[in-house]
């Protein structure tokens, strides 16, 4: 299974991208999404980027997030690919800062296809050789194409 290969595009990837702090890359995030979906304003996709992580932390560990919501005008899940030139304080569960992320939106009421993209991300971020290749990319085209490409273990 390739979990990417439908939720990507090169548009939305990106490598290097400075972070500074957790507000500043829901930003960018918000601005790339909005950028390449114009069905999806930027003012609707930070904010419900923003809410969804004031429920709690999305960032998994291992210098790994992947902020996540449902919204509005999204008409199939789509996602965001990029490293930071920095890592970022994320609130992690085991305190590592950011440099890897993985934006998903989904449309509303996608509540079951949401928990399992979500899932499938989960296991393909999880394994530590393919996040180690995307951090050593600094094209994004590369990364983009090594992320497409990567299949999932099989949980």
């Amino acid at each position: 299974m390739q979990p990417l290969a439908h939720l990507l595009t090169p548009e939305r990837t990106a490598c290097q991208v400075p972070g500074l702090s957790k507000k500043r890359l829901f930003e960018t995030l918000a601005r790339i999404i909005s950028d390449d979906q114009i069905s999806l304003p930027y003012d609707e996709v930070f904010d419900h980027l923003i809410a969804r992580e004031r429920l709690g932390s999305t960032g998994l560990g291992e210098g790994i997030a992947i902020p996540h919501c449902r919204i509005g005008n999204c008409s199939q899940p789509l996602g965001t690919l990029i490293t930071l030139s920095e890592p970022i304080d994320f609130d992690a569960p085991d305190g590592r800062p950011v440099d890897l992320v993985f934006a998903l939106l989904v449309p509303e009421e996608a509540n079951q296809q949401h928990l399992d993209t979500l899932a499938s991300l989960a296991r393909l971020f999880s394994q530590a050789s393919f996040c180690d290749d995307l951090r050593r990319v600094d094209d994004p085209v590369t990364m983009y194409e090594l992320a497409v490409n990567a299949t999932a273990i099989a949980s």
